[in-house]
């Protein structure tokens, strides 16, 4: 055989194994009732091969016309985006450039001359793969919920803080005690940003290693001092100008669990030792106090500075209960939650909210929605009441109003609900209000009815006052959730400001004794972050055949929309329980009654596995040292009659099966209800292509949002207008978590803090280091 004749004999081995694939696939997914292109394409392909072997140049005819009806069926189902268009044409032309060569041309024989019409035949498989795709290919384009109120620019300001409001410092997790992460501060501008520069840049940890399992704090400034922890229960005290640490404690020993911040407390009329205080919820449950000046401990606070966060708890293994968010301080109280390990058995520690006075750590109330006429500890022999929700996200306070307000979850284990009690379906994936001086519940508002899908509420509640078109003006509470639905209440009475309908939500395939609520709340009134109902078309993939994949497993998978109910088929949840809008919660400019949003796009694959196979499988509660790495691995849910599995809906090439962006920021006009502007957050190889979020944003007066958080490691300022990025800078790790910005005493320039030790979760935790940005200081 002559070298001419091995290329297209070559090439057609290549082309036969990519149709036998195409067919295959193809007929699987036209079974299953799919698009039927892919099946026609590997057909029209064998065709091509054929002729390749035969050395026929009317092969480079029924290709290119493969490629042709596959740039217009590509068109035809996914538009002229161009990531929904790389795995459909990709591997065509890649595979096909070489046959466009002048000395592969060569090697083909000339044209037949025989009755058949090649041309003709070319021209028929482009009508029978437009023909044949056309009615699977194509369903009613899914309507985005974003924008289904509309859109509008931003809106010029509404109200004027007053001035004892704000502050230059960030003395609480959420910079004031309502979590707006909203900062006055007008020194860095859109104009301007572009000069920011990194000023300094410490570990955030004492080991030689700097390893913390990831960071999720948001440091506090007091002063001239930043207070943060990391997630080995170190908590240090670092010079806000200079980055120069002043101390460090190590309170607990103890690895791999979230602290996302420290509170600070100044104790009214007191002078020396721990007048002025931090607080941490450590790792181990304990409650600690440090003199904020030393790093000392407060021996009058509880036992020798420390109060045991497990007294009153059923018996857990080890980190089965620990408090990952920061305290929230009000009325000189801390009041803590805790975070439970999730799906692991029915009847773990209790969800109760308790407050402890900030002077001596004494417990000043107790709600236990178990037992909601007990406000204090339980009588000896007793517990706070198992297996209620709990409340791990942060925390806020309207100090005036003397109310404090909590997100909570939903009751474990969290893909079964058949077990729970009233009680637990009453305040599960809520907010809820309690007196902050009694711990007695005002009010309390259900994002999800009987929540089985793990839909728990992980944002902090954000407090602000809007004026309404009318001059009135409303105190709000703005609650992102998981479902990616925002609800705006009136945080005196819990009542919806924007309206909320009951919308009915798909039934059946229930497992026996277990319900599904009829309908779910849903705010039309506002743009909803859920996205479109997953379709076949959002499939996606690098190359033809993991896209193919991914269509296969969707139309394998139960799927009836948002909700669908749980089952031991596997069903698909979108969006899945990662949010939507998770713990990094939402910044608002206040004075404007904007919102900003960080969303995700991740879909799971899901199934609840009978309790006799979860025993064959293995699939026990974890035993102690639980870490909260768990969460999103089988859980076994001990105790019910099931265990379920929990996915990414991932390609075996390890890619998310739907389309990109998977993350996004968005602006929401809180008064008119009206999208302001929604925008991918996140670069992949130097591409825009919306990664995952884990962390939120901070606006500023300015006009400038600063949002980390993406996993490509970067650090961003937008413009507040416009959602566009201004500035950039690269962070040593990726930053998950929520910046801080403030006023230095010392040179009067505004700095923009942020934690860099990337995320355990994310597979992606490394040296935990504190990353400080200015403008660079004027010459004197």
């Amino acid at each position: 055989m002559t070298t001419s004749k091995w290329q297209p004999r070559i090439y057609a081995v290549l082309l036969i194994a990519i149709a036998l694939a195409l067919l295959a696939g193809g007929a699987k997914l036209a079974l299953l009732g799919g698009s039927l292109y892919y099946l026609l394409a590997g057909i029209a392909l064998a065709a091509t091969a054929l002729l390749m072997w035969q050395q026929r140049r009317e092969a480079l005819a029924v290709y290119a016309a493969i490629v042709a009806a596959t740039l217009a069926w590509s068109i035809w189902e996914a538009g002229f985006d161009g990531w929904a268009l790389l795995p459909r044409l990709s591997m065509w032309f890649a595979v096909g450039a070489w046959m466009m060569t002048p000395i592969f041309r060569r090697s083909l024989k000339p044209a037949s001359s025989s009755l058949v019409s090649w041309r003709s035949l070319a021209m028929a498989l482009v009508g029978g793969v437009l023909l044949g795709t056309g009615v699977h290919a194509i369903s009613p384009v899914a309507t985005d919920p974003r924008f289904q109120t509309g859109s509008e620019a931003l809106p010029e300001k509404r109200l004027t803080l007053e001035p004892a409001s704000i502050s230059s410092e960030w003395q609480h997790w959420g910079n004031d005690q309502g979590g707006s992460r909203f900062s006055p501060l007008e020194q860095i501008t859109p104009e301007n940003v572009s000069g920011l520069q990194q000023i300094w840049s410490i570990p955030l940890s004492k080991s030689a290693a700097g390893k913390t399992a990831g960071l999720a704090v948001t440091p506090l400034m007091v002063g001239d001092t930043l207070y943060a922890c990391n997630n080995i229960n170190e908590t240090f005290a670092i010079d806000a100008e200079t980055g120069a640490p002043r101390w460090a404690n190590a309170a607990e020993g103890a690895a791999g669990r979230t602290c996302r911040g420290v509170a600070y407390y100044k104790v009214p009329g007191a002078t020396g030792a721990c007048a002025e205080r931090i607080l941490t919820a450590t790792n181990t449950a304990k409650l600690v106090a440090m003199d904020a000046a030393t790093g000392k401990l407060c021996e009058s606070f509880g036992d020798k500075g420390r109060v045991n966060l497990l007294e009153g708890l059923s018996k857990a293994p080890e980190g089965y209960y620990h408090v990952s968010s920061a305290p929230a301080l009000v009325r000189g109280k801390l009041v803590v939650g805790g975070w439970v390990t999730d799906g692991q058995f029915w009847g773990e520690p209790s969800g109760v909210i308790r407050a402890f006075d900030a002077v001596t750590g004494k417990l000043s109330w107790a709600w236990d929605m178990g037992q909601p006429d007990r406000t204090g500890a339980p009588p000896p022999g007793e517990t706070y009441t198992p297996a209620t929700p709990n409340s791990w996200a942060p925390i806020s306070a309207d100090e005036k109003r003397g109310l404090v307000y909590l997100p909570t979850g939903n009751a474990t284990p969290d893909f079964y609900g058949a077990q729970r009690r009233p009680v637990d379906d009453r305040y599960s994936s809520s907010v809820i209000a309690l007196d902050a001086e009694t711990g007695r519940l005002r009010w309390s508002f259900q994002t999800v009815n009987h929540d089985i899908w793990d839909y728990d509420v992980a944002s902090q509640p954000t407090l602000l006052d809007l004026r309404a078109e009318d001059g009135t003006i409303q105190p709000a509470l703005v609650q992102p959730t998981k479902r990616g639905e925002i609800f705006v209440l009136n945080r005196e009475t819990g009542q919806p400001i924007h309206p909320v309908t009951e919308v009915p939500v798909p039934q059946g395939h229930i497992v026996p004794k277990e319900y599904l609520a009829k309908t779910q709340p849903f705010s039309n009134a506002l743009p909803s972050f859920r996205g479109p109902d997953v379709r076949e078309a959002d499939m996606w993939g690098i190359t033809p055949f993991d896209q193919l994949w991914c269509r296969i497993q969707l139309r394998s998978t139960r799927y009836a929309g948002t909700m669908t109910p749980p089952g031991t088929t596997t069903w698909l949840q979108s969006p899945g329980y990662v949010g939507g809008m998770n713990w990094g919660s939402g910044s608002v400019d206040p004075e404007r009654g904007v919102a900003i949003v960080t969303t995700m796009k991740l879909t799971q694959r899901n199934q609840l596995i009978p309790r006799t196979e979860a025993d064959r499988k293995g699939l026990k509660p974890l035993g102690g040292g639980a870490t909260g790495l768990e969460v999103g691995a089988n859980a076994p849910q001990q105790g019910t009659p099931y265990a379920v599995a929990r996915n990414a809906f991932m390609s075996p090439l390890q890619l998310p099966c739907q389309a990109p962006p998977f993350g996004y920021i968005s602006a929401v006009d809180l008064v008119t209800g009206k999208l302001v502007w929604s925008r991918p957050l996140g670069d992949q190889s130097g591409m825009l292509i919306g990664t995952p979020i884990i962390g939120g944003s901070i606006t500023t007066r300015a006009g400038l949002v600063f949002i980390g958080g993406t996993i490509d490691k970067m650090f961003r300022a937008l413009d507040l207008r416009t959602g566009n990025e201004l500035w950039r800078a690269n962070l040593p790790e990726g930053g998950h978590t929520v910046p801080a910005t403030y006023l230095s005493r010392k040179s009067g320039r505004q700095i923009v803090v942020i934690a860099a030790g990337g995320a355990m979760g994310l597979g992606s935790a490394g040296d935990a280091r504190l990353v400080a940005f200015a403008l660079p200081q004027k010459p004197r």
